[in-house]
């Protein structure tokens, strides 16, 4: 295999391993970043010289483990000789050993940190695709459309909010969990979401950022095996990113749901979803499902259906109702109205979408006009449909999207002359 990808590999399956034993050891993001980084640029010419060792994950981590103690003894050295001008250093005693299943405890102890609700939902999705990712800056600057000089900037500035404001380095207590554990789960999600459909790109999806998602619930299921969200969300995500094959035709234009070919769905993906989501079911302890869980519920009724024309859209529309019952949201709200219009009418999902409050964050959300297109364009509405069609073409920066947007007001204009 060849030295480079071989480090490459290792790198999106250690890198989260290596990180989080340094971060542990040394309590400092950009010392345990930079010490990670010089093990992996260690690796390029050591295996080269020496070969690709048996276990590149415990080569990697040793070899940062073992630097990061070289500065750490270097550094106390200086704090022994100059009292007076440094501060002793904070970070764990260096002549502990790791503890038998830290790993675990490392990655859990990493996502919680970086998922802090003290810290900005940017800054928490952005930490967490640096660290725990191992995303480069300029990566994460084009997910989020802003320069890399920024994007740098807002990263420095949450690890700043960490070491200023003393956020352990812990997982959280029990009775921190519910609001901890959301915000952790909202981070993946919105990674997740952000790779199936990339908001400003040519192609439809970012593979990468769908598969980092995919890794990182499946990285928090193993630590947290019976939490019903967590559960959840895993589901959601193996379900969802079954249907990736299907959703591009042999010339790369966008296929809906209604159109797909079902065959190409991902078997393996949807068991593995199904059994989550009735984990996650199950997992509830007497109170009511959350909000992944049920989502999770509603991408098993499609994963289900046999077609298109067999799924259970009543049954959808009422777990969208109550979705938006423990979850009211403007974005739950509009896909209830989707939902309602495929259970009882075209007219139905106009009417509860036409329902749904004022609210700013709608203004520029391109799935609003979409939705009220087809429902007018099913209602035999063709030019106000157009009209929508075209409103969700100018809010859309996908281009495999607008490409389909596109070709929809064409199609109205031709059956409404």
């Amino acid at each position: 295999m060849d030295v480079r990808k071989a480090v490459e590999a290792a790198h999106r399956t250690e890198w989260v391993r290596v990180l989080s034993v340094l971060v542990r050891l040394t309590r400092d993001f950009d010392f345990a970043e930079d010490t990670a980084q010089d093990a992996f640029a260690s690796a390029l010419e050591t295996w080269r010289r020496d070969g690709i060792p048996t276990n590149p994950g415990a080569w990697l981590t040793t070899t940062a483990r073992n630097r990061a103690l070289d500065q750490l003894r270097r550094r106390q050295s200086l704090i022994r000789r100059l009292p007076l001008l440094i501060v002793e250093y904070p970070g764990n005693d260096p002549s502990i050993p790791d503890e038998p299943g830290a790993f675990a405890d490392d990655r859990l102890r990493l996502i919680f940190t970086c998922c802090h609700p003290a810290l900005s939902l940017e800054a928490r999705v952005g930490l967490t695709l640096r660290l725990i990712c191992g995303l480069a800056t300029s990566d994460i600057a084009r997910l989020f459309l802003v320069s890399e000089p920024t994007m740098a900037a807002r990263i420095t500035r949450a690890k700043k909010k960490i070491a200023g404001a003393g956020i352990a380095y812990r997982v959280p207590g029990r009775n921190e969990l519910p609001e901890r554990l959301s915000k952790v789960l909202a981070v993946i999600f919105l990674v997740f979401t952000q790779g199936h459909t990339a908001s400003d790109s040519d192609a439809l999806s970012r593979l990468d950022l769908t598969r980092l998602a995919i890794e990182l619930a499946d990285t928090l299921l193993k630590l947290m095996p019976d939490e019903s969200e967590v559960l959840g969300l895993t589901g959601l995500l193996h379900l969802t990113d079954a249907r990736g094959a299907a959703r591009l035709d042999a010339q790369g234009e966008l296929v809906l749901l209604e159109h797909q070919n079902r065959s190409k769905w991902d078997q393996c993906k949807i068991n593995r979803g199904l059994e989550l989501t009735k984990r996650a079911l199950r997992s509830r302890h007497g109170g009511p499902p959350g909000t992944y869980a049920i989502q999770s519920a509603i991408a098993a009724v499609h994963a289900e259906a046999v077609s298109f024309d067999d799924t259970d859209w009543p049954q959808i529309a009422a777990l969208y109702d109550v979705l938006l019952f423990i979850t009211p949201s403007p974005v739950v709200a509009v896909s209830r109205a989707i939902a309602h219009g495929m259970a009882n009418g075209p007219q139905a999902g106009l009417n509860a979408l036409e329902a749904i409050p004022f609210d700013p964050h709608l203004k520029d959300y391109a799935v609003v006009p979409a939705a009220r297109a087809d429902l007018l364009r099913r209602c035999g509405r063709y030019t106000e449909a157009a009209d929508a069609y075209r409103e969700a073409a100018r809010l859309t920066g996908n281009g495999v999207v607008q490409a389909f947007l596109n070709r929809r007001i064409v199609e109205m204009r031709q059956v409404s002359s």
